[in-house]
């Protein structure tokens, strides 16, 4: 490990005079180890081009693979640091709606556990106020949900903002239009989530508030599945902004359509936890990541 690191500090000084003052090595010193570890690879790493140092074509997949070893390094000397203060395994149990299960937890847990990663996380999937419940019974320490809670003995922390937008499949008709309006969802058949969930109720005071009637074909539960039932029915749908990455539009071949009407429909997703879930040694660097993460 030493070697390598080494190495990668050789490459991000080019040259070998700046790297020895780095490091605190004679010259000599460094260039032997250099040389050994040329040796143990049985490649030439460098290129002289005066008195700079420049990568050879394997010098550089080997540059590579010594910050991967460098992260992992970091990372397991975290690891180490957090066993030592905390003296046991901490865990973390997060209650959340099926579809910010699926599309904003995995973000929150992996930034989570590159400082944490000992940290046991596990996670009770159901609708906003089931998790509420679960929360105020501590049967879960952290809720995420796709709203903001007034709930006495909940703290609520606001993440991010987002709205609805029309989900078209390749082909759709009305991809072509120049201009939609919400009066362009009556009668159009469309995947909606079931009744009861958060994303529905909020659909549904949009149909209300504009009187539109939907022809609707399915109601499911599931994000990931109207995602691609939208593409293979060949129907539309509505679903929050912050849930269309890149990648799913691109994979099924979809189009994303903004009403102004559906811009003025917004969410809130949220953390919420109590007081007492909060001195969790766990939970309170969770929320932070969270936090900055959506800052």
């Amino acid at each position: 490990m030493e070697n390598w690191d080494i190495f990668a500090t050789v490459v991000e000084q080019a040259s070998l005079n700046k790297a020895s003052h780095v490091l605190n090595l004679s010259q000599p010193a460094l260039s032997r180890k250099i040389m050994k570890l040329e040796e143990e690879l049985n490649v030439e790493l460098f290129s002289r081009k005066g008195k700079r140092l420049e990568l050879t074509r394997v010098g550089q997949i080997c540059y590579e693979h010594a910050l991967e070893l460098r992260h992992l390094e970091r990372k397991f000397q975290l690891a180490i640091q957090e066993f030592k203060a905390s003296g046991k395994q901490t865990s973390i149990t997060i209650g959340a709606s099926l579809t910010t299960l699926q599309a904003t937890l995995p973000d929150l847990i992996t930034i989570y556990l590159e400082d944490h990663p000992l940290t046991e996380i596990k996670a009770l999937t159901g609708k906003t106020h089931e998790i509420v419940t679960m929360v105020k019974e501590k049967k879960v320490d952290i809720g995420l949900v796709a709203s903001g809670i007034n709930s006495s003995g909940l703290r609520c922390e606001p993440l991010f903002h987002d709205h609805l937008c029309l989900v078209l499949p390749l082909g759709h008709p009305y991809i072509d239009r120049s201009s939609l309006t919400v009066d362009d969802l009556n009668d159009l058949p469309m995947i909606l989530f079931s009744k009861g969930t958060w994303y529905r109720i909020l659909t549904d005071e949009l149909f209300h508030r504009f009187s539109i009637l939907p022809n609707v074909q399915m109601e499911i539960d599931s994000f990931e599945a109207i995602i691609r039932l939208v593409s293979t029915c060949k129907t539309a749908t509505l679903l929050p902004k912050s849930y269309l990455r890149d990648y799913l539009i691109e994979n099924n071949e979809l189009t994303l359509r903004n009403l102004p009407e559906l811009e003025q429909t917004t969410r809130t997703t949220s953390l919420i936890f109590t007081d007492a879930a909060f001195i969790n040694p766990a939970v309170q660097p969770f929320i932070m990541k969270a936090k900055q993460y959506f800052g």
